[in-house]
């Protein structure tokens, strides 16, 4: 039997004696007192007086160090408000460029119409300058006068209407050539798909390349300046891609190829031959949108092939036309179809003479504001110029609620409470430094009243 035993373990310090001497000079030793010291005492410093030495030693501390501080936030500040004066200047130039590129712009669109908006504030500024004269005559003249003076007025304005018509009329073929390209393009585009990886897939079909067969055809006779041998081969191309199909259309077709080839080899004119070549490419651009000719036409044809898709065609009470629902400005509050886009149009020329333009403007912004704060926002997408035109005009005034500025280059539609979506019950109109300030605010309940 073995028995352990446990020991505990303690330890402790211990301070043994020391014994220390100093030698000293004596008979047979001799020490250098170079290095030797001679001290002195000093003033006797009591507890109190070495307290308020520390004391006044770190007084001077701190102060130097809140100075230090103290200059330090100053500089922060200049630096920050010469940063701020800068945003600010930046800003304001900002503001004064983008006011004279509106401007601008609205000049150049005066100057040089090419869309139907552009037209529309044509007329919308002809009919502010007819209002204008008519209250100046009707101020300063009357009897005879006046009836000269608003003979006179009429007579200017038809001219003014005239030629905002021929300028229309040259804007419309331009627009009608570009209408045509992006139309063939489309024709001609092949098919598109992306794959898993983010790479783009393209794919040509035979209607694919017919169409773009058939769009190269197309931009080839509309070529001037080219040789008669250069002509001639492009009208034998076309004659023998026609040719193809026995129709009625192709037959025309033909008939008009073979007069401007026997006319081109009389050495007729070119000047004279312009409305021949303009028939011709014009049947044979009828030719291109017929399905049974061009199978790719059909997916981008105004009138659905699919009876199926018959059920969203309206009829219109002005051109009594049968029209895509898209042909239609329906408002929000609409109940029944009423005029297409083409004859709202018209009605706003001849009577009405309205710039919805700052109104289309405000209506961009608004849905480009919303999507970038909640993507999944539908109700600015269900709105339409007519529904916003009288948000601002009738509910708001057309002015600013805070200050009543009411210049719509400078004012926006945003969110009352920016918490919630925004809706027409949700909203105010501002100019868009008070909107920037009214999106600080956290919450509207607690603003205080003025």
């Amino acid at each position: 039997m073995q028995v352990h035993s446990f020991y505990l373990i303690t330890s402790q310090a211990q301070q043994c004696t020391i014994n220390t001497s100093t030698q000293m000079t004596k008979i047979g030793l001799y020490v250098s007192n170079m290095k030797d010291k001679l001290l002195t005492p000093g003033t006797y410093i009591t507890a109190d007086q070495l307290h308020s030495t520390r004391l006044k030693a770190v007084i001077t501390i701190q102060t130097y160090t809140r100075r230090w501080r103290a200059q330090r936030l100053t500089a922060q500040l200049r630096l920050d408000k010469e940063l701020q004066l800068v945003r600010m200047e930046r800003e304001e130039r900002r503001k004064i460029e983008e006011k004279e590129e509106q401007i601008r712009d609205e000049y150049c669109r005066r100057m040089n119409p090419r869309k139907k908006e552009d037209f529309a504030l044509l007329y919308n500024a002809l009919e502010k300058w007819r209002q204008d004269e008519v209250e100046r005559i009707n101020a300063t003249l009357s009897g005879a006068e006046r009836k000269a003076a608003l003979c006179v007025l009429l007579k200017e304005e038809t001219q003014l209407i005239a030629s905002i018509g021929s300028h229309r009329i040259t804007a419309g073929e331009r627009n009608q050539e570009k209408a045509v390209q992006v139309f063939l393009n489309k024709c001609a585009a092949p098919k598109t798909w992306r794959a898993f990886d983010g790479t783009m897939t393209q794919m040509d079909t035979p209607e694919s390349i017919r169409a773009k067969e058939l769009r190269d055809l197309y931009n080839s006779i509309n070529l001037n300046y080219l040789s008669q041998e250069e002509r001639l081969d492009i009208l034998l191309t076309l004659k023998h891609t026609v040719k193809e199909h026995d129709c009625k259309l192709t037959k025309q077709i033909v008939e008009l190829i073979d007069r401007e080839a026997d006319l081109l080899l009389r050495g007729v004119k070119e000047s004279n031959l312009e409305g021949l070549r303009k028939r011709i490419a014009t049947l044979f651009l009828q030719y291109i949108k017929t399905p049974t000719f061009n199978p790719q036409v059909s997916r981008f044809l105004q009138v659905p092939q699919d009876p199926a898709q018959l059920k969203n065609i309206y009829f219109c009470r002005g051109c009594s036309n049968y029209l895509l629902s898209t042909d239609f400005a329906l408002t929000a509050s609409a109940r029944v179809v009423g005029l297409c886009l083409q004859c709202s149009e018209l009605d706003n020329e001849a009577r009405c003479q309205k710039d919805s333009s700052h109104y289309k403007t405000i209506l961009k912004r608004l849905r480009e504001t919303e999507a970038e704060s909640s993507p999944d926002t539908k109700i600015t997408y269900l709105l339409q110029v007519q529904d916003l035109q009288y948000l601002v005009d009738v509910v708001w005034g057309a002015q600013s609620a805070l200050c009543a500025w009411n210049d719509l280059h400078d004012l926006v539609l945003v969110r009352w409470d920016r918490h919630w979506e925004w809706s027409p019950w949700n909203c105010i109109l501002l100019t868009k430094d008070e909107a920037a300030t009214h999106y600080k605010v956290e919450n509207m309940e607690k603003v205080p009243c003025i």
